[in-house]
């Protein structure tokens, strides 16, 4: 058997267990049994001649070999549904851009720029969809995304170690800040300091997320209150005084009545980047003008407390690719 012989539905397969990381993930998401998406994957491999997946505790990682069957699997596999769509009558994808994001660029980033690509690019179709940072890597590299918003926080590094190395920019960096009840104490200052975080009850995230939430390097185990994957339900949780939390910088504008989102001061500088994604190479015509939007709003939106209300620079909002 050569891997000319592999099945389409193989194909499908490793492309989905690239991108979600773990062969049960890819099972639930294609409505498979694991145990056929193993066959499947043992199919691909014996065509291949190769090992595909290196198989660890927490999931699967690809191969060097298997790098080069996603990118090559999601080329043909892309140009097949095109196939499809135009036998069925359906216009092409030329004008479609693939678009993951992270939970809180959809507050405001994402709308304002969609918003704004309408009015300007109305002929391009921009399908999104939410997702972590690590999967929205992972749908990168397995080829169902075109471009992805991530977040990163210091020291900044990748967000993977595949080869080659994704193409970064950074649209904004941004402070970590600290939401809490309007009728609280800490309410009425126009920062918090960071001693004043001691002792209090937080809102964090779930799963993986479990740490999002709670401010970095306290020193003392913090008490969780309550975890939430939705960051819109941590805030409606801290505007019914259940605890406190953090968000970005940027997320201000857009909290729900009763929350009052503050800086902080006295400790380190808790900064986060909102990085713009893809795979190395040159982007389509309409993947640039989406990027091209992203930054746009990313200027608009983008704020500091010692310039609160004013758009930053295109320099300092750091619109250069990162130097890593």
């Amino acid at each position: 058997m050569t891997f000319a012989d592999a099945s389409l539905t193989a194909l499908r397969v490793f492309r989905e267990v690239a991108e979600r990381g773990t062969l049960t993930a890819a099972a639930t998401a294609l409505g498979y049994t694991q145990s056929a998406v193993s066959r499947q994957i043992a199919a691909l491999e014996r065509a291949a001649g190769t090992p595909l997946l290196e198989r660890r505790h927490d999931g699967v990682r690809l191969t060097s070999a298997g790098r080069i069957v996603v990118r090559r699997a999601a080329g043909v596999l892309d140009q097949l549904d095109a196939t499809a769509r135009e036998l069925a009558g359906l216009p092409g994808e030329q004008g479609t851009v693939r678009l993951g994001w992270f939970p809180t660029a959809g507050a405001d980033l994402l709308p304002r720029a969609l918003a704004a690509l309408r009015r300007t690019h109305p002929a391009i179709t921009v399908v999104s969809r939410e997702g972590g940072t690590p999967a929205l890597v992972r749908a990168l590299r397995a080829g169902t995304l075109d471009l992805a918003l991530v977040a990163s926080a210091p020291p900044f590094r990748p967000p993977d170690t595949e080869t080659p190395a994704l193409a970064l920019q950074t649209l904004a960096e941004r402070s970590l800040r600290v939401a809490v009840p309007a009728s609280h104490p800490l309410a009425r200052r126009e920062y918090i300091d960071v001693v004043d975080l001691r002792g209090r009850r937080w809102i964090a995230g779930s799963g993986d997320d479990r740490a999002m939430g709670v401010w970095p390097g306290l020193d003392e185990r913090p008490e969780i209150a309550h975890t939430a994957r939705d960051w819109l339900a941590k805030l409606h949780l801290v505007a019914a005084g259940c605890g406190i939390t953090t968000v970005p910088g940027a997320i201000g504008a857009v909290v729900p009545p009763g929350v009052r989102v503050l800086a902080v001061r006295g400790g380190p500088g808790e900064q986060r980047r909102v990085l713009l994604a893809h795979l190395p190479g040159p982007l389509s015509d309409a993947a640039a003008r989406v990027a091209a939007a992203l930054r746009e709003a990313a200027l608009e939106t983008d704020v500091t407390p010692a310039t609160e209300g004013r758009p930053r620079s295109a320099a300092s909002a750091g619109l250069f690719p990162d130097p890593a």
